[in-house]
């Protein structure tokens, strides 16, 4: 049986041991390469210059020739006008990457001996970049695609006397909180010739946040992203009887199998409801519903990064965050500045 990818040296190739013992200048020289490239010319985020500017070690910032403006590696991006030394924010972003099902703002608070509030919104600052991101790629899934549903927040902690209790499977008593999180999935073909990859499983996610899981929402999302014609595998749920006009849908019937017969399957979109639970409920414990799309689309990326190793996909990260503008909800968060609408997809 051949070693799974993880078990692999090729799947380590980035030590948060050696972030950690870095000086403050091999951190901004990092965070360089990463959002300008290699060599010595840097982009004036005034002027939008990209040539050689003045380099002042003592401040550890640039100074452009054209305009004389003065920025630093993390001007103009998500962590502008921050607080921790560079060197802890790549630290941080190394334990992101490594925890493979999420981790708690509480846990990095305490691996950087901060307070719990600058490790939540350093958390969310990483989350955002990965959100704005993922909303500027325009994605059509093809192929074999894998749609299904799961909801959170569904249940209401029941009253202590039986006798106070309600019925919760009755609507009038539905927890308002609820949301369902839809998920589309398509899979690698058997052999792609052109790029000379044997990957099996999925290839790309999109996750979206629905008030509940219908028809509406469902042909939405279908039309947008999944290319007409495409094969969709689905659960025997009413809400997608409307795909079979413009797909070709193809159903497993739950109550009586996991798969079918003849093959069908969504175990692509259930292996992504997976990871996300292991992450609610072994990571985070809780969920606020207008941040339960960053949570969605932080499992989308990792599900679709996990055949990378940890080297790349820090990198990625990084250059995400810095090259994702300052952002409105995180300036003055614990001041009361907060996200006041969640991201719905319909």
């Amino acid at each position: 049986m051949p070693q799974h990818f993880l078990l692999s040296a090729e799947a380590r190739n980035l030590s948060p041991i050696a972030i950690a013992r870095m000086s403050e200048y091999e951190a901004v020289m990092t965070m360089k390469k990463l959002r300008w490239g290699e060599g010595k010319d840097v982009i004036c985020p005034r002027c939008g210059k990209k040539h050689e500017a003045y380099y002042i070690k003592s401040r550890k910032q640039w100074q452009c020739k054209e305009c004389n403006y003065r920025f630093s590696v993390t001007a103009g991006t998500l962590f502008a006008h921050h607080k921790l030394p560079l060197r802890d924010i790549l630290f941080a972003c190394s334990l992101y990457v490594n925890a493979a099902k999420g981790i708690s703002a509480l846990q990095i608070a305490r691996d950087l001996n901060v307070q719990y509030k600058t490790a939540f919104v350093l958390l969310h600052k990483i989350k955002e970049a990965l959100k704005v991101h993922k909303q500027r790629e325009t994605m059509q899934l093809s192929g074999v695609v894998h749609m299904d549903a799961t909801y959170v927040h569904s249940s209401q902690k029941p009253k202590n006397k039986k006798s106070e209790r309600v019925d919760r499977r009755l609507k009038q008593h539905e927890n308002p909180l609820k949301r369902a999180i839809l998920v589309i999935r398509d899979s690698f073909a058997k052999q792609d010739d052109e790029q000379n990859t044997k990957q099996i499983g999925a290839r790309n996610t999109i996750a979206f946040i629905a008030k509940s899981e219908n028809s509406k929402v469902v042909n939405q999302l279908a039309n947008k992203h999944i290319t007409k014609g495409s094969t969709i595998h689905t659960d025997e749920s009413p809400a997608y009887d409307n795909l079979i006009y413009f797909h070709d849908l193809k159903r497993v019937n739950h109550q009586k199998e996991y798969r079918s017969d003849a093959g069908v399957t969504n175990n692509l979109a259930e292996s992504y409801f997976s990871r996300f639970k292991r992450m609610y409920y072994g990571q985070v414990h809780k969920m606020n519903n207008t941040y339960l799309y960053e949570y969605a689309n932080e499992i989308a990326y990792r599900e679709d990064t996990r055949r990378l190793s940890n080297g790349v996909i820090f990198n990625d990260v990084v250059s995400k965050c810095l090259t994702s503008l300052p952002s409105d909800d995180w300036r003055g968060y614990w001041q009361g500045n907060k996200k006041r609408v969640e991201t719905l997809a319909a």
